[in-house]
């Protein structure tokens, strides 16, 4: 891609692995490959070379794919994607992310694990809930973001407080990565009130609202009662899929919270 600015090929957003050696199958001489590179030509006996890991993840929400790696290629993708989960064909904005999301609160892996820990449970109730995929994993990686702001700005973490701060930030993270804006908007105004039930009702805030607490009820709650629990979990969730697993993990003695 040509495009300068395009994340998902971006080099800084590379990581080791994304780069491959390959046996040329005609000279047996090692190739080396960048995870956007389709095809190279030996250059010890000039075979045309594919490359088996080429990433073109990120074509599956670029609005220039096309453009990229050609309509052919493009069409496959998407064919492909479609027998998967909703989910899966945002790998790569996902991945873009969560390594935002690290950059920003840097040393701070508390805040780290919680944002992944929130995103897991998210990425279980969207296998049965019908929410947009994009829209709650930006949601569960980013709810966080304006914590440190808070603590800076007004001594506190408290949850207002983190409303208050958060969708700016949110939103050049996600302005960085081009994610369309309706997109940005939506998942501001869930970070906007993610602590406050009530102001949004969209299928998509409640599944972020229940991810988040799928990991905090053990610390706001006694785990041990788990009648009082029971009943507290009605009450909160906002979804029956988080009313289920919560009671799944909660009520029947599974470990599964972390």
């Amino acid at each position: 891609m040509t495009d300068a600015k395009c994340p998902g090929q971006n080099p800084q957003y590379w990581k080791p692995e994304d780069t491959t050696e390959v046996t040329c199958p005609n000279c047996k001489e090692i190739i080396e490959f960048f995870k956007d590179e389709p095809k190279r030509k030996c250059h010890n006996c000039k075979q045309e070379v594919i490359n088996p890991n080429v990433d073109f993840g990120c074509a599956l929400w670029c609005p220039k794919a096309i453009e990229c790696i050609g309509k052919e290629r493009y069409q496959q993708l998407v064919a492909s994607a479609k027998k998967g989960p909703a989910q899966d064909k945002y790998k790569t904005k996902k991945e873009l992310l969560i390594l935002e999301m690290e950059k920003y609160f840097g040393p701070d892996q508390k805040r780290i694990n919680h944002a992944k820990k929130v995103l897991g449970f998210a990425e279980q109730l969207l296998e049965k809930e019908n929410a947009d995929p994009l829209v709650v994993i930006a949601a569960s990686v980013l709810h966080d973001i304006g914590i440190h702001k808070a603590e800076e700005k007004y001594k506190s973490s408290a949850g207002n407080y983190q409303e208050i701060e958060g969708p700016p930030i949110a939103r050049g993270i996600m302005e960085k990565l081009h994610l369309k804006n309706e997109v940005i908007e939506e998942v501001c105004e869930i970070i906007a009130h993610h602590h406050s039930p009530g102001e949004v009702n969209t299928l998509n805030f409640r599944v972020l609202y229940d991810s988040d607490w799928l990991v905090n009820l053990k610390d706001e709650f006694d785990a041990q009662d788990k009648e009082r629990l029971d009943r507290i979990i009605e009450k909160v969730f906002l979804t029956n899929t988080g009313k289920d697993l919560a009671r799944r993990i909660y009520t029947a003695g599974s470990s599964a919270a972390g």
